[in-house]
């Protein structure tokens, strides 16, 4: 069960995804896709019980997506087997920075189920959206990945969470 600090740290890391990708709301869908609170997956390599809050926050801001239930069901399920892959993986890689290139690298790959969504909805065309979506993550994610290094260093994210 989580404990209530953990709990609030969750709804404010889910408050914070969902505000920020509905004020970039432009970058935040489609197939040329920029979403920069993609960057709290990076929250799980330090902790996986930021896994809540990262997947809450994709949840509710998917509720506004020009989607719908597409977003819903391809963007939320893209979120939870990324973290679940990560969070398998910093079972034997303990190395913060190693899993930082893991994440980005992870999220990045696994963008061919965004891709797959884009082409059932839109009849995008899968490769060339697998493509511009992937680039889009990974550059969100590899901007985000020092970002949260340093952030981690004075905030102590591990802390903060399981306190």
């Amino acid at each position: 069960m989580l404990k209530t600090k953990s709990l609030v740290t969750n709804a404010v890391i889910a408050a914070l995804y969902i505000a920020i990708s509905l004020v970039l709301e432009p970058l935040s869908f489609m197939s040329v896709q920029f979403r920069v609170p993609e960057m709290f997956n990076h929250l799980v390599v330090f902790s996986p019980r930021y896994f809540f809050g990262v997947v809450m926050g994709v949840f509710i801001t998917n509720l506004f997506s020009p989607l719908g239930i597409y977003d819903l069901f391809f963007g939320v399920g893209h979120s939870i087997i990324s973290l679940g892959l990560l969070i398998l993986i910093r079972r034997s890689v303990k190395n913060i920075k190693a899993l930082l290139v893991i994440n980005t690298l992870i999220f990045t790959a696994t963008m061919f189920i965004i891709a797959f969504e884009l082409y059932l909805a839109l009849e995008l065309p899968f490769w060339l959206t697998y493509l511009t979506t992937a680039l889009g993550e990974f550059g969100v994610m590899a901007i985000g990945a020092p970002i949260m290094y340093t952030l981690n260093k004075s905030l102590n994210f591990k802390k903060i969470i399981e306190q």
